[in-house]
């Protein structure tokens, strides 16, 4: 499948962009391949730069208010300068790396509800930057994620909605400003326990960090509250374990602790 998006650089008459990915469709710690193509334009020009930049919507909380903003979570340089004369086609291949702690964007063929996630070209003559047009990216979970979620679906929860939070999880190793909540309605047997269960992945080349948020349900006198739960992954040995038991364990543990589970 090849994605393709035309962008106008620099007004009437300057060169123009054409980014052609190979296959939108990536995981973490992988790669999206492709090229850049850039068309002279009327004139020659000085192209100072042509790089990529992966962004996605991230809810960003400031004060009592809460706003959405596109943020560009890695980016590589495609070229350095080089002199792009009239009318001239100038191709250039790239890989780009997809960072390990990228969200997830796709689960069993279906889009998550709530995430973006793009390539953006971005084009620089004369310090004029020209950050162009979107190509639309579909991240699909690593193996290990994915047999997470199958258990938790074994178990009855039901796919929400998934976003990204600006900030840091205390005890997980990060090195984006973000993290995605992957959210779920509870199974018959939690329903009258939790109001939802919020799934985090933070993974490395090493292993796969999880971060389970149950949101308890409150009483008439009584306030809801969260409870967290954090642990790592082989790789390996994700293969073979049995996560709808192990993650059923860890619920009834977490609500039988605060008296909840019956």
């Amino acid at each position: 499948m090849v994605f393709k998006r035309m962008m106008q650089a620099l007004g009437v008459g300057g060169p123009s962009v054409e980014t052609v990915l190979s296959n939108p469709n990536c995981r973490p710690g992988g790669v999206l391949e492709g090229q850049i193509h850039v068309e002279g334009g009327d004139h020659p020009v000085d192209i100072e730069y042509v790089a990529l930049g992966m962004v996605t919507r991230v809810e960003v909380e400031s004060g009592d208010s809460e706003y959405d903003s596109t943020t560009e979570f890695h980016r590589q340089r495609a070229t350095g300068a080089f002199r792009l004369e009239a009318k001239q086609r100038y191709d250039i291949p790239f890989r780009f790396d997809v960072p390990w702690e990228t969200p997830i964007t796709e689960v069993y063929g279906q889009h998550l509800h709530g995430m973006t996630m793009a390539l953006r070209t971005e084009l620089e003559v004369a310090r004029a930057v020209d950050k162009g047009d979107l190509d639309a990216v579909a991240v699909h979970p690593l193996p290990a994620q994915e047999r997470i979620l199958e258990g938790l679906l074994r178990l009855g929860f039901r796919f929400a909605r998934a976003d990204v939070e600006s900030g840091r999880l205390y005890g997980v190793q990060q090195s984006l400003p973000f993290y995605q909540e992957i959210e779920f309605h509870p199974s018959p047997q939690f329903a009258h326990m939790i109001n939802q269960l919020e799934v985090t992945f933070a993974a490395t080349p090493q292993h796969l960090q999880v971060v389970l948020e149950l949101d308890k349900r409150g009483g008439l006198f009584t306030e809801g509250h969260d409870s967290f739960g954090h642990f790592n992954v082989d790789y390996a040995s994700a293969e073979q374990t049995d996560w709808a038991a192990q993650l059923h364990g860890w619920l009834e543990q977490s609500l039988r602790k605060r008296g909840l589970f019956r």
